[in-house]
């Protein structure tokens, strides 16, 4: 009798410190609920390495339940929590001949925005070379193996901030004509308050305005497609130019 008291009384304080051990993971539904999205958008989120998860035996996915709640934390992903990820794509001349050898360096500090930089743009159709770096130093590292297209980068960041890195990069004749583009969380007010940004550079407000990114980058990329036609150097001030016009309409 005493056996079966202790038994059921080690089984009991076992069960209760099983309920007081948080969940370290997720089905997608539970992420969903947490979320408050739709199933399917979770499935996407989880497909496209947004939301961190495996596959047990069975084929059923869990969900890292630091994922989730770093994606609930963040506010400027949060911005994209009910969106459908599937991009609609409208017809330019780029779809119809995809540019070759078209790069994209993006430089940003916070890892969910990167993901969804590159889950977004990936998706383009002119399937551009997506590049990524997480400060201004990485970025200038990066562009010195290989200089791309386009730049698209974050201010507010460690380390080497986004000043600091566009202030070299224009101070640098070879890199000075970069089609380059800011997009940031500071307001006007602020971007003067911390350190005045080479002229010309067109800035962009977080959160992230996909639409309007893709235009300026599918325009960019126009000309440097006509620019390698006829044989020309691919990267002119003409670009940086038509970046700023496309941001001031």
């Amino acid at each position: 009798m005493y056996f079966f008291s202790l038994f059921n009384h080690t089984k009991d304080s076992a069960m209760t410190h099983y309920k007081q051990v948080p969940k370290t993971f997720c089905t997608t539904r539970e992420a969903a609920e947490l979320l408050s999205v739709s199933l399917r958008t979770a499935q996407k989120w989880t497909e496209s390495g947004l939301l961190k998860a495996w596959k047990t035996n069975g084929g059923h996915r869990r969900i890292t339940r630091q994922s989730i709640e770093h994606l609930i934390n963040n506010p400027s992903a949060r911005e994209y929590s009910t969106e459908d990820f599937s991009t609609k794509i409208t017809d330019v001349s780029v779809e119809a001949a995809p540019l070759k050898n078209f790069n994209i360096l993006v430089v940003e500090d916070d890892p969910t925005l990167l993901l969804l930089y590159e889950f977004k743009l990936s998706s383009w159709q002119m399937k551009a070379k997506i590049r990524t770096a997480s400060n201004g130093y990485e970025a200038l590292i990066d562009i010195g193996h290989e200089k791309p297209d386009i730049l698209i980068t974050d201010l507010q960041m460690p380390g080497m901030d986004g000043f600091f890195m566009l202030n070299t990069i224009c101070s640098t004749p070879d890199l000075a004509d970069m089609a380059v583009i800011v997009v940031s969380g500071l307001d006007q007010k602020e971007i003067a308050r911390r350190g005045k940004l080479p002229d010309g550079i067109p800035i962009l407000s977080k959160p992230i305005p996909f639409d309007r990114l893709r235009d300026i980058v599918e325009q960019v990329a126009v000309k440097r497609q006509e620019a390698r036609s006829k044989g020309k150097n691919s990267q002119t001030k003409d670009t940086q130019q038509l970046a700023a016009a496309v941001v001031l309409k």
